[in-house]
């Protein structure tokens, strides 16, 4: 008899199997991080699908069988969810850039503080991870678009013609750009402008650039572009007054890197027109930013970030603290000002100089560290408050050692993966760090990326063993 029951759902399982090849309809339940919306098969198994809305019932094709789960794409809309939407953007789908701008803003929000809970729960076998995560924050004009201060586009050479673009959904293929609504609406236009400029001023030989960063000020005046090239001859002069006529550029940078793109290797930076450095003011703090450095993209929804970092450290106005992946200052600065003890540690040249200078120029101080996080933390003591706002691969294994030797009470951590977020609290819950809570922020609308704020707190001492009763 097992062994029939056993025959009879292999037989089952391989007639679904079978049609799985036709497209058939699933209904979509919810979001995923990466972008893609997920459904349920009839054989039990998720299936990834770009495009839906949950909510929606949509015919779908199986592209691709991962054994466990499978991957398809949307024949059909039988039957749109309620918050499915009309893209705003020509080129949404196209262009890899925005993945969610068919789905309601409040939906959005929902799905990445849904996101955030599952990793947590899933990876960081947090078993209250509903009750941790609170609801996602906004910040802005709500419509979840004009708030991008920094866009990349990448050169395509594959035609012959250098053209510049955008990196397609779900492959390298670069999608020419006209206009990005995600931009302030005074440079929407900007990357047919640049992609314009470029290709004239290549019309004499290869000029080598890969990519053309442009940071675009909320606060400030400020629009700065850095051409990403490897080092050799480059023609500034007309790179000055072609570049300058297109569009009214502040600063004109050439970001010299050596190697793979990707390692962001710098050799040097040139400035060929302007300051030579991007302006820009968070939470009444200003900023000089430059073309290496990261800064927020997002320059409201930062200031509403920092914000959530003060609130989830709680200073008394007399505690020290280590501020690790400190950057260009964003947290650095609110900290300072709040009269606090600082140390800053970072490992990037060119941020540690953007620190200092904006320290200097708003008239504040902290201890500044130029070095690896890890190595570096180890050797001052105790701290009473700790700050992490690592890349996007999370703690350093070494961070994470740093932050056992310094023994804070409250450790605030600023994410942008949850998966990493999730593998990280599991590590320092072994440090005796305890998660109290965690608030994602809308800081990239349309999209599937989300930031989060995490609240840890330390592990007490017992009295008489170096800690007050």
């Amino acid at each position: 008899m097992g062994l029939l029951l056993f025959a009879l759902r292999g037989l089952l399982l391989f007639a679904l199997r079978g049609l799985l090849l036709l497209p058939f309809a699933i209904n979509i339940r919810s979001l995923a991080f990466g972008g893609d919306s997920v459904g349920i098969l009839p054989d039990g198994r998720v299936v990834f699908v770009p495009g839906g809305c949950p909510g929606d019932s949509v015919l779908i094709d199986v592209t691709k069988d991962c054994k466990r789960f499978v991957r398809a794409a949307i024949v059909d809309i039988i039957d749109p969810s309620p918050d499915r939407v009309m893209p705003a953007c020509p080129h949404f789908a196209a262009c890899g850039g925005c993945q969610w701008q068919h789905v309601s803003r409040q939906a959005q929000l929902s799905a990445k503080r849904s996101i955030v809970a599952d990793a947590l729960q899933r990876i960081g076998k947090v078993s209250n991870a509903s009750e941790v995560v609170g609801e996602t924050v906004t910040a802005g004009n709500g419509n979840g678009f004009g708030y991008r201060n920094k866009i990349e586009l990448v050169a395509d050479t594959g035609s012959g013609a250098t053209a510049f673009g955008f990196c397609s959904a779900g492959s390298e293929e670069v999608v020419p750009i006209q206009s990005c609504l995600l931009l302030p609406k005074r440079l929407q236009k900007a990357p047919k402008a640049i992609s314009g400029a470029l290709r004239y001023l290549s019309g004499s030989g290869d000029l080598g650039v890969c990519r053309a960063s442009l940071r675009v000020a909320h606060h400030t005046k400020d629009v700065e572009l850095a051409l990403w090239t490897p080092p050799g001859p480059f023609p500034r002069a007309a790179a000055s007054r072609v570049l300058g006529q297109a569009l009214p550029l502040s600063s004109l940078t050439r970001v010299l890197f050596r190697g793979d793109l990707a390692l962001r290797d710098i050799a040097k930076t040139e400035v060929l027109a302007g300051k030579g450095l991007w302006r820009e003011r968070l939470g009444g703090y200003s900023f000089a930013v430059s073309s290496p450095s990261f800064f927020q993209t997002n320059t409201l929804a930062a200031e509403r970030l920092t914000q959530l970092v003060l609130e989830a450290l709680s200073p008394d106005g007399t505690d020290t603290v280590l501020d690790l992946y400190a950057g260009a200052g964003t947290f650095t600065l609110p900290l300072a000002e709040a009269g606090l003890s600082v140390t800053a540690v970072e490992s990037s040249g060119p941020a540690v100089k953007d620190l200092v200078r904006n320290l200097e120029s708003n008239r504040l101080s902290a201890e500044v560290v130029c070095g690896d996080v890890g190595r570096e933390a180890v050797r001052f003591g105790h701290f009473n408050l700790a700050m992490v706002d690592p890349p996007r691969s999370g703690l350093a294994e070494e961070a994470v050692g740093a932050l056992s030797s310094v023994r804070p009470r409250t450790v605030a951590y600023v994410s942008c993966d949850p998966a990493t977020l999730a593998r990280d609290v599991k590590r320092l819950a072994k440090e005796g760090f305890t998660l109290t809570g965690v608030i994602p922020v809308d800081l990239f609308p349309q999209t599937f990326h989300i930031e989060c704020v995490a609240r840890f707190e330390g592990k007490r001492e017992a009295p008489g063993k170096g800690a007050s009763a």
